[in-house]
Protein backbone atom coordinates (compact mmCIF):
# COMPACT_ATOMS: atom_id res chain seq x y z
CA UNK A 1 0.00 0.00 0.00
CA UNK A 2 1.23 15.53 -4.26
CA UNK A 3 1.97 16.31 -0.80
CA UNK A 4 2.48 19.84 1.45
CA UNK A 5 5.99 19.21 2.51
CA UNK A 6 7.67 16.96 -0.08
CA UNK A 7 7.30 16.47 -3.71
CA UNK A 8 5.73 14.75 -5.88
CA UNK A 9 8.58 14.18 -7.89
CA UNK A 10 10.81 12.76 -4.90
CA UNK A 11 8.00 10.20 -3.96
CA UNK A 12 8.65 8.50 -7.69
CA UNK A 13 11.64 8.90 -7.74
CA UNK A 14 12.55 5.77 -5.84
CA UNK A 15 10.29 3.01 -7.63
CA UNK A 16 12.68 0.01 -6.73
CA UNK A 17 11.03 -0.59 -3.20
CA UNK A 18 7.12 -0.38 -4.59
CA UNK A 19 7.40 -2.16 -7.44
CA UNK A 20 9.38 -5.02 -5.08
CA UNK A 21 6.08 -4.53 -2.56
CA UNK A 22 3.51 -4.79 -5.73
CA UNK A 23 5.18 -7.91 -7.38
CA UNK A 24 4.90 -10.06 -3.92
CA UNK A 25 1.76 -8.88 -2.95
CA UNK A 26 0.54 -10.40 -6.27
CA UNK A 27 2.57 -13.58 -6.48
CA UNK A 28 4.04 -15.55 -3.39
CA UNK A 29 3.27 -12.90 -0.77
CA UNK A 30 -0.75 -12.97 -1.51
CA UNK A 31 -1.30 -16.59 -0.77
CA UNK A 32 0.90 -16.22 2.48
CA UNK A 33 -0.93 -13.00 3.37
CA UNK A 34 -4.39 -14.22 2.42
CA UNK A 35 -3.85 -17.25 4.46
CA UNK A 36 -2.30 -14.93 7.33
CA UNK A 37 -5.22 -12.57 6.83
CA UNK A 38 -8.34 -14.96 6.92
CA UNK A 39 -9.61 -17.59 9.21
CA UNK A 40 -8.54 -20.90 7.73
CA UNK A 41 -5.65 -23.89 8.81
CA UNK A 42 -2.10 -21.83 9.17
CA UNK A 43 1.31 -22.49 11.16
CA UNK A 44 2.59 -21.24 14.35
CA UNK A 45 4.35 -18.23 13.02
CA UNK A 46 1.72 -17.30 10.66
CA UNK A 47 -1.32 -17.62 13.30
CA UNK A 48 1.06 -15.60 15.86
CA UNK A 49 1.26 -12.63 12.85
CA UNK A 50 -2.47 -13.46 12.90
CA UNK A 51 -3.16 -12.35 16.16
CA UNK A 52 -0.99 -9.39 16.49
CA UNK A 53 -2.22 -8.14 13.70
CA UNK A 54 -5.89 -8.20 14.31
CA UNK A 55 -4.99 -6.87 17.97
CA UNK A 56 -3.37 -4.00 15.79
CA UNK A 57 -6.53 -3.66 14.31
CA UNK A 58 -9.00 -4.11 16.93
CA UNK A 59 -7.25 -0.94 18.62
CA UNK A 60 -7.78 1.07 15.64
CA UNK A 61 -11.76 -0.37 15.83
CA UNK A 62 -11.97 0.58 19.61
CA UNK A 63 -11.26 4.31 19.07
CA UNK A 64 -13.73 4.69 16.59
CA UNK A 65 -15.80 2.92 18.93
CA UNK A 66 -15.14 4.86 22.05
CA UNK A 67 -15.81 8.37 19.82
CA UNK A 68 -18.84 7.25 19.02
CA UNK A 69 -18.64 9.17 15.41
CA UNK A 70 -18.06 6.02 12.88
CA UNK A 71 -21.14 6.83 11.05
CA UNK A 72 -19.63 10.77 10.20
CA UNK A 73 -16.26 10.03 9.23
CA UNK A 74 -14.83 9.57 5.77
CA UNK A 75 -12.24 6.98 5.91
CA UNK A 76 -9.32 6.63 3.39
CA UNK A 77 -7.47 2.68 4.16
CA UNK A 78 -4.28 3.10 2.56
CA UNK A 79 -2.86 -0.19 2.31
CA UNK A 80 -5.91 -1.79 2.96
CA UNK A 81 -4.74 -5.35 2.06
CA UNK A 82 -7.44 -8.08 2.05
CA UNK A 83 -9.99 -5.82 4.13
CA UNK A 84 -9.38 -7.05 7.35
CA UNK A 85 -9.85 -3.28 8.68
CA UNK A 86 -12.03 -1.64 6.04
CA UNK A 87 -14.63 -4.07 6.05
CA UNK A 88 -15.74 -3.77 9.93
CA UNK A 89 -15.20 -0.26 9.53
CA UNK A 90 -18.13 -0.11 6.79
CA UNK A 91 -20.31 -2.08 9.13
CA UNK A 92 -20.05 0.75 11.90
CA UNK A 93 -21.07 3.35 9.62
CA UNK A 94 -17.78 4.95 8.20
CA UNK A 95 -17.36 5.66 4.58
CA UNK A 96 -14.35 3.71 3.67
CA UNK A 97 -11.91 4.06 0.45
CA UNK A 98 -10.05 1.26 0.73
CA UNK A 99 -6.28 0.73 -1.31
CA UNK A 100 -4.02 -1.17 -1.92
CA UNK A 101 -0.70 -1.99 -4.13
CA UNK A 102 -2.03 -5.39 -4.83
CA UNK A 103 -4.61 -6.38 -7.37
CA UNK A 104 -4.77 -9.10 -5.68
CA UNK A 105 -5.11 -7.90 -2.39
CA UNK A 106 -7.82 -5.48 -3.83
CA UNK A 107 -10.25 -8.26 -5.54
CA UNK A 108 -9.56 -10.24 -1.88
CA UNK A 109 -11.06 -7.52 -0.10
CA UNK A 110 -13.80 -7.03 -3.21
CA UNK A 111 -14.89 -10.66 -2.68
CA UNK A 112 -15.30 -10.34 1.21
CA UNK A 113 -17.26 -6.91 1.93
CA UNK A 114 -20.81 -7.67 2.14
CA UNK A 115 -21.60 -3.86 0.32
CA UNK A 116 -20.74 -3.45 -3.00
CA UNK A 117 -20.42 0.06 -2.45
CA UNK A 118 -18.58 0.55 0.72
CA UNK A 119 -15.95 0.22 1.40
CA UNK A 120 -14.70 1.53 -2.12
CA UNK A 121 -12.16 -0.62 -3.09
CA UNK A 122 -9.51 0.59 -5.64
CA UNK A 123 -5.94 -0.77 -6.80
CA UNK A 124 -3.94 2.60 -5.81
CA UNK A 125 -0.22 2.96 -4.26
CA UNK A 126 0.19 5.42 -1.64
CA UNK A 127 1.54 8.38 -4.22
CA UNK A 128 -1.29 8.43 -6.23
CA UNK A 129 -3.76 8.56 -3.82
CA UNK A 130 -5.72 12.08 -3.67
CA UNK A 131 -8.83 13.42 -2.16
CA UNK A 132 -9.79 14.97 1.53
CA UNK A 133 -10.57 12.56 4.21
CA UNK A 134 -11.73 13.17 7.43
CA UNK A 135 -9.67 9.98 8.76
CA UNK A 136 -6.37 8.99 7.01
CA UNK A 137 -4.94 5.22 8.36
CA UNK A 138 -2.25 3.26 7.10
CA UNK A 139 -1.38 -0.01 8.98
CA UNK A 140 1.53 -2.59 8.58
CA UNK A 141 3.07 -0.59 5.35
CA UNK A 142 5.77 1.44 6.38
CA UNK A 143 7.50 -1.99 7.00
CA UNK A 144 8.66 -2.05 3.41
CA UNK A 145 9.89 1.06 2.68
CA UNK A 146 13.40 2.91 4.41
CA UNK A 147 13.34 6.00 5.70
CA UNK A 148 13.36 8.43 3.23
CA UNK A 149 10.67 6.87 1.28
CA UNK A 150 8.19 6.57 4.21
CA UNK A 151 8.78 10.02 5.66
CA UNK A 152 7.57 10.84 1.75
CA UNK A 153 4.48 8.92 2.11
CA UNK A 154 3.75 9.49 6.00
CA UNK A 155 3.68 13.75 4.58
CA UNK A 156 1.47 12.58 1.51
CA UNK A 157 -0.59 10.87 3.99
CA UNK A 158 -1.14 13.48 5.87
CA UNK A 159 -2.00 16.25 3.07
CA UNK A 160 -5.21 14.03 2.55
CA UNK A 161 -6.36 13.96 6.56
CA UNK A 162 -8.94 16.75 7.82
CA UNK A 163 -8.00 16.02 11.29
CA UNK A 164 -6.80 12.48 11.93
CA UNK A 165 -4.16 10.37 10.51
CA UNK A 166 -3.45 6.92 12.16
CA UNK A 167 -0.33 4.91 11.44
CA UNK A 168 1.62 2.17 12.57
CA UNK A 169 4.84 0.76 11.83
CA UNK A 170 7.39 -1.63 13.77
CA UNK A 171 9.95 0.49 15.90
CA UNK A 172 13.34 0.33 15.65
CA UNK A 173 15.65 -0.49 18.94
CA UNK A 174 18.00 -2.92 19.55
CA UNK A 175 16.04 -6.04 20.57
CA UNK A 176 13.60 -5.74 17.54
CA UNK A 177 16.98 -4.88 15.61
CA UNK A 178 18.43 -8.31 16.87
CA UNK A 179 15.36 -10.26 16.15
CA UNK A 180 15.31 -8.53 12.73
CA UNK A 181 18.75 -10.21 12.01
CA UNK A 182 17.36 -13.29 13.47
CA UNK A 183 14.59 -13.51 10.91
CA UNK A 184 16.19 -12.57 8.23
CA UNK A 185 18.36 -15.96 8.57
CA UNK A 186 15.54 -18.33 8.52
CA UNK A 187 15.08 -18.63 4.70
CA UNK A 188 11.70 -19.16 3.02
CA UNK A 189 10.88 -16.63 -0.63
CA UNK A 190 7.58 -15.97 0.27
CA UNK A 191 8.27 -15.44 3.95
CA UNK A 192 8.30 -11.34 3.33
CA UNK A 193 9.63 -8.58 1.26
CA UNK A 194 12.82 -6.21 2.93
CA UNK A 195 11.65 -5.17 6.24
CA UNK A 196 12.76 -1.46 7.87
CA UNK A 197 12.45 -0.53 11.13
CA UNK A 198 11.44 2.77 12.22
CA UNK A 199 12.54 5.32 15.08
CA UNK A 200 9.56 5.94 16.76
CA UNK A 201 11.21 9.58 17.67
CA UNK A 202 11.50 10.27 13.63
CA UNK A 203 7.93 9.21 12.99
CA UNK A 204 6.94 11.56 15.63
CA UNK A 205 8.90 13.84 14.43
CA UNK A 206 7.57 13.56 11.16
CA UNK A 207 4.13 14.58 12.29
CA UNK A 208 5.36 17.58 14.56
CA UNK A 209 6.74 19.01 11.74
CA UNK A 210 2.99 18.58 9.39
CA UNK A 211 1.34 19.60 12.34
CA UNK A 212 0.05 17.05 14.22
CA UNK A 213 -0.25 16.40 18.09
CA UNK A 214 -0.36 12.23 18.92
CA UNK A 215 -3.63 11.87 20.89
CA UNK A 216 -3.49 7.72 21.40
CA UNK A 217 -0.93 5.15 21.10
CA UNK A 218 -0.76 1.59 21.26
CA UNK A 219 1.45 -1.35 21.12
CA UNK A 220 1.12 -4.59 19.88
CA UNK A 221 3.97 -7.28 20.12
CA UNK A 222 3.50 -11.41 20.00
CA UNK A 223 6.37 -13.69 18.98
CA UNK A 224 6.73 -12.32 15.49
CA UNK A 225 4.83 -9.46 15.41
CA UNK A 226 5.54 -6.10 16.63
CA UNK A 227 3.50 -2.53 16.38
CA UNK A 228 3.52 0.74 17.41
CA UNK A 229 0.23 2.50 16.63
CA UNK A 230 -0.04 6.40 16.28
CA UNK A 231 -3.09 8.51 16.13
CA UNK A 232 -1.99 12.17 15.18
CA UNK A 233 -4.20 14.79 14.92
CA UNK A 234 -4.25 17.93 12.90
CA UNK A 235 -3.17 20.88 15.65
Amino acid sequence: MSNKAFSKTSTKAAPKDKEIVRDYFNSTGFDRWRRIYGEGDVNRVQRDIRTGHQQTVDYVLAWFKNDKNAAEQTVCDAGCGTGSLSIPLAALGAKVYASDISEKMVGEGKSLAADPENPIFAVKDLAALSGEYDTVICLDVLIHYPDRESEEMIAHLASLAKSRLILSFAPKNPYYILMKKVGDMVPGPSKATRAYLHKESDVRRVLQKLGFTIKRKEFTATSFYFSRLLEAVRN
